[in-house]
């Protein structure tokens, strides 16, 4: 049975409406029910429509009729130098909590999970204000520098570290157990800014779309991108890839089977954690198969179509402008050289980047 704050999700429905507005809390919880959201999907990023914009990566909200997924997009900050901190699902108490994104002048603890595109589960490492203008950094971002041209190359952020799930929740069976430092507990206790009118009619428009529903598009949102808020159709509209496993929202009490919170490669089923409920089977993230993703400063896999743009020179605060629109594929790892003649090529892994996106989850 679906156990639901419904207080809190009234509570949450008149945010909606509401400006953005200063706030010291360090946790705001908006709802509470008792299963698990389903794993991240996977999507490539539309480019950046305009200068200043900041990326908000997507996610799994909660409604009356169960989840519904928000698109990631592209939003205006409020004020100069704030930059966004993602909600994010809890475990506590027996249930699962929403803790609320806001705006500040860091980023705060979003309990480890890796939305990509700069959100790699600790800090924001897409982009930075330099001087009152921000910066994007196109090793990880999706950029069209014909429009936007304040922008660097920091590869630095880029880690081959192989991400095997694609978990949206901390805590509990099967979750993520990062855990705040003491820096992301003085980050949350500076002044935020709730979400902006923009982005939670954003949330809203995703709400009213049943489409949306997980229980319409079982982890693969026809919308699970968008080049700005409240677009839902028209090209920068992006939807999902198919899924490496597949979730099933079970009974309170259930059990998860082979292939773990992480939702778990070669088609495994992702029955979620509960109150009472076990792990059973293969809990680890890998559930049979080998299909494998990236984080979003990684690649996966020899092979693959990660062919990083070239430069004009000059700079942006000290690093490279980037000259293409055609970002590399987020999944893909380094193209490997082609083999000398009389010798054979290498088999490939990686998947190339689809109509200028980066390819991630969440």
């Amino acid at each position: 049975m679906r156990v639901v704050t419904w207080t809190a999700l009234v509570l949450l429905g008149l945010m909606v409406i509401a400006a953005p507005a200063p706030s010291h809390a360090q946790i705001a919880v908006g709802v509470s029910i008792r299963i698990a959201p389903p794993v991240l999907p996977v999507y490539v990023q539309p480019p950046c429509p305009v200068e200043g914009y900041i990326w908000t990566p997507g996610y799994w909200a909660y409604g009356p009729d169960g989840y519904y997924w928000v698109p990631g997009t592209w939003v205006r900050p409020p004020q100069v130098g704030l930059l966004w901190t993602p909600g994010y699902w809890g475990w506590a108490g027996g249930v699962y909590a929403w803790h609320v994104g806001y705006w500040g002048p860091h980023v705060g603890f979003y309990g480890g999970v890796n939305y990509g595109f700069g959100y790699v589960g600790v800090g924001f490492v897409g982009g930075a204000w330099r001087g009152g203008v921000f910066a994007y950094n196109t090793a990880v971002s999706n950029v069209n520098v014909t429009v936007v041209h304040n922008t660097y190359i920091d590869k630095t952020v880029i880690n081959n570290t192989t991400v095997v799930n694609h978990t949206s929740f901390n805590g509990g069976t099967g979750g993520l157990t990062a855990r705040p430092t003491a820096q992301e507990e003085a980050y949350g206790r500076e002044q935020h800014i709730n979400a902006t009118a923009e982005q939670t009619n954003h949330e809203h428009e995703a709400s009213t779309n049943r489409a949306q529903l997980y229980s319409a598009n079982h982890g693969q949102p026809g919308v699970a991108a968008s080049g700005r808020a409240g677009q839902f159709t028209g090209k920068d509209v992006v939807a999902a890839r198919p899924a490496t496993a597949s979730y099933r929202p079970g009974p309170e009490g259930g059990t998860r089977g082979a292939g773990g919170a992480g939702g778990g490669n070669g088609g495994a089923t992702y029955r979620p954690p509960n109150a009472g409920g076990n792990a059973g089977g293969n809990g680890g993230a890998n559930g049979g198969g080998n299909a494998r993703n990236v984080e979003a400063r990684g690649n996966a896999g020899a092979g693959g179509g990660n062919n990083p743009p070239a430069n004009r020179g000059g700079n942006a605060g000290g690093g490279e402008v980037h000259a293409s629109n055609k970002p590399a594929h987020q999944n893909a790892s380094p193209k490997p050289k082609p083999a000398k003649e009389g010798g054979n090529k290498g088999e490939g892994g990686g998947q190339g980047g689809e109509g200028g996106g980066r390819e991630k989850r969440g």
